[in-house]
């Protein structure tokens, strides 16, 4: 059955407004550094990238030879933006250092004598991944920073550095690499090589890799991680075997075209997966059987969801059989979805024990639409879970601080109406204020029309939120005028 929550949102309305930038990207080159070797292709390398980004349709912002705090400035200001857009990606060319299994990126005026000055000089992965976490959709961290160590000592450096040798390993010293990384879901980190080693340099004014993503990001129609597929293979020709870039992540279940759809593929249905993954061309499908076959489990929720559409390749028991095989290998999303399978006898006979079974492990995993569906069948006690509204809340608001978007609306509701003890309207408002950047147009619209749903305590604690971050500047007094209309539209990213 098709799940709802107690709290219904209300059917949608058209938004009259022009929405934000929906792809955002920060570009970064450091080539001049003022006390560790300088770089000489890190400023080619981002000008490219910027301009082949800002070609299909990127707002760029771009940022050469930074020192330290206008560094931290320019992460602040693009988290922000990076709120209420689709897709975040922030591109790193410049010295990068491992210390301790943590990666750091250098800006030009670091002056490193000692790991400890290391970090406090440099911005960390952990940072670059912070700063994009609350786009939308998608999250991309590229670092073009994999090389060897010029400082020497106990600190692994990788760094974008070029050497007389074009085709050799860029920078001096012995040893390098990035740690690998394992960012969280829907987030993917796009490495130049993978971690421990080091990337070559090339004879163009490029590096291999930056070449191989200014060939592929333009290319409409492919999906991405098939696109990062093609980036590997490119390099891999080029360097002779010599590079293999690498990606960390588990990204979201449905495609994503960095470039926008092929010309007649049309727009993509982004909450069904059968949809979006039917609308793949034919054609692609054999990259996805490659993947899937390495044991890339996204790949294999793809081919299930094609093999589910009634219009298409319809093929159930194939379909069952990709997501079982995703689901042993223990990816959320397959569980999920197989869950959904069993509980409702969708292509197989209805099986409540291994629904629940399912459901449990995609939960214990913090996959959001499972912390949600478990939530709500604890709240009505179903499919064998106990009747536990306390235990329904708790996963109710890790669904919400996963940014579910229904769950961050319902989960204020219940705060609002006072059914989570210890919580009142400030928390109401945060998880409001949060649903309305995560791009929940039912929020927007219930507090445009409906605002007398919610207390006005917490109506004015919303307008204290909209206050704090320059959208709204009138009386905080839980009335929803004119005023905080605009504030409200302003927050959810759109442009009177």
């Amino acid at each position: 059955m098709l799940k709802k929550f107690l709290f219904l949102v209300l059917t949608l309305a058209p938004l009259q407004a022009v929405a934000a930038a929906d792809r955002v990207a920060l570009v970064i080159g450091m080539g001049g550094y003022e006390n560790v070797e300088a770089l000489d292709n890190p400023v080619n390398d981002a000008a490219a990238v910027a301009d082949t980004l800002e070609g299909i349709g990127f707002k760029v912002t771009e940022l050469i030879d930074a020192p330290l705090q206008p560094l931290l400035e320019a992460l602040e200001d693009f988290a922000f933006r990076s709120e209420t857009a689709e897709l975040a990606l922030i591109y790193f060319a410049g010295h990068g250092v491992q210390v301790q299994g943590e990666n750091f990126m250098l800006p030009v005026d670091v002056e490193p004598r000692s790991n400890e000055d290391l970090r406090r000089q440099a911005i960390s992965l952990d940072t670059l991944l912070a700063v994009v976490d609350r786009a939308r959709r998608m999250r991309i961290v590229i670092l073009d920073a994999c090389r060897n160590n010029p400082l020497g000592g106990g600190i692994t450096l990788a760094d974008d550095a070029s050497s007389a040798d074009a085709g050799g390993a860029r920078g001096i010293g012995g040893g390098g690499g990035l740690a690998a990384s394992s960012p969280e879901r829907g987030t993917l980190v796009a490495y130049a090589a993978k971690d421990g080693s080091v990337a070559l340099d090339g004879a163009g004014g490029n590096s291999p890799y930056a070449a191989a993503l200014v060939e592929t990001l333009p290319q409409p129609g492919v999906e991405i991680s098939l696109m990062f597929r093609q980036v590997r293979d490119k390099v891999l020709q080029a360097t002779g075997s010599r590079q293999e870039p690498y990606s960390y992540g588990s990204l979201s279940g449905t495609p994503f075209y960095i470039a926008g759809p092929a010309a007649g593929q049309g727009t993509l249905a982004t909450e069904n997966l059968v949809a979006a993954w039917s609308s793949l061309p034919a054609e692609k499908e054999p990259e996805l059987i490659a993947l899937a076959e390495t044991g890339d489990t996204r790949s294999m929720v793809a081919l299930a969801a094609r093999r589910m559409n009634p219009g298409g390749d319809f093929r159930p028991a194939d379909a069952v059989s990709w997501y079982e095989r995703a689901a042993q290998a223990g990816d959320p999303q397959a569980q999920f979805q197989l869950a959904k399978i069993y509980e409702d006898g969708l292509l197989v006979p209805a099986d409540p024990a291994r629904a629940k079974a399912l459901f449990e492990a995609s939960a214990a995993q913090d996959y959001a639409d499972a912390l949600n569906d478990v939530g709500f069948l604890h709240f009505h006690g179903q499919l064998g879970f106990s009747k536990d509204a306390q235990l329904a809340l708790d996963f109710f608001r890790r669904a919400a601080d996963q940014r579910h978007a229904k769950a961050q609306h319902n989960f204020a509701v219940l705060v609002d109406r006072g059914q989570v003890p210890g919580m009142g309207p400030d928390v109401a408002a945060d998880y409001l204020y949060a649903a309305l950047r995560s791009g929940v147009t039912e929020v927007l619209i219930n507090l445009q029309e409906k605002p007398e749903l919610f207390s006005r305590e917490t109506r004015a604690a919303l307008q204290r939120r909209l206050q704090e971050r320059n959208f709204y500047s009138g009386a905080i007094d839980g009335s929803f005028g004119p005023g905080t209309e605009r504030g409200l539209r302003r927050a959810f990213g759109l442009e009177e």
